[in-house]
């Protein structure tokens, strides 16, 4: 099982649920380029302008350690990254389990991603005028869970971490990136893992990508955030454990 981070995270976001996995299974966690400990020297901005670049690193940490058959498990922006490095090698991948998942954060249409191209342009110009003020502000929404402040407090300092200008990138490509078409491509089974109260990938965006995923499995956990890897990890848990 390889689990991936979401923007401004790393791997230890991961700390709550793997451990349930390690004794039937192989657990890799990693850093995407430009977070957490990894080598930041390594990061480009022009190679990392898309989500394919990432979901190369995903096919090449793969083919590294010579893995098959994987059961990835992918929070947020990573769910989109675990659905492209799918399709570009889908002997790779035995179960794909998309946690907070959204295909497109702009609403288009009748299409309703939670945000207006306005929203994000805000969104942005805040983040590269004020890093960790705009951390500050947003990780607490992004973790919701109002009566637990610790968890966006960790969100908070996670976010601060990370160098700026690779967070002003990573969140540009994050939040301005359209895998509406590649859904429908998707043929490894699929379990989407929606919280019932998120600011950022709300319901109705993890009922478009279970709609749009033939066969998928849909679980709406009794939880509210973006995070529930940290906020409800025995719930997430549960899920996978039920769909693996």
């Amino acid at each position: 099982m390889i689990f991936a981070h979401g923007f401004g995270c790393d791997q230890n976001m991961w700390r709550l649920v793997a451990p349930a996995f390690e004794r039937d299974y192989r657990t890799i966690l990693f850093d995407q380029v430009g977070a957490g400990g990894s080598d930041l020297s390594a990061y480009s901005s022009e190679r990392y302008s898309n989500l394919q670049a990432y979901a190369a690193d995903l096919l090449e940490i793969c083919a590294e350690l010579d893995l098959r058959d994987v059961i990835f498990v992918g929070h947020s922006v990573s769910a989109m990254i675990g659905v492209l490095a799918s399709l570009s090698d889908p002997a790779r991948s035995s179960r794909l389990v998309l946690v907070s998942p959204s295909p497109y954060y702009i609403n288009d249409g009748e299409y309703q991603g939670g945000f207006t191209s306005s929203d994000i342009d805000e969104l942005l110009a805040s983040l590269a005028d004020n890093h960790l003020g705009w951390s500050a502000m947003m990780a607490p929404v992004i973790m919701g869970n109002p009566d637990r402040p610790e968890l966006g407090e960790e969100l908070t300092n996670s976010f601060c971490r990370t160098d700026p200008a690779i967070a002003r990138d990573f969140a540009r490509v994050t939040f301005t990136s359209d895998n509406r078409a590649d859904l429908a491509k998707v043929t490894t089974p699929t379990l989407i893992v929606q919280c019932r109260d998120d600011a950022i990938a709300p319901v109705e965006v993890g009922q478009y990508v279970h709609d749009a995923i033939e066969g998928s499995t849909m679980v709406i956990l009794e939880a509210s955030g973006h995070c529930p890897n940290l906020s409800a990890p025995a719930e997430v848990t549960a899920a996978i454990c039920a769909f693996v």
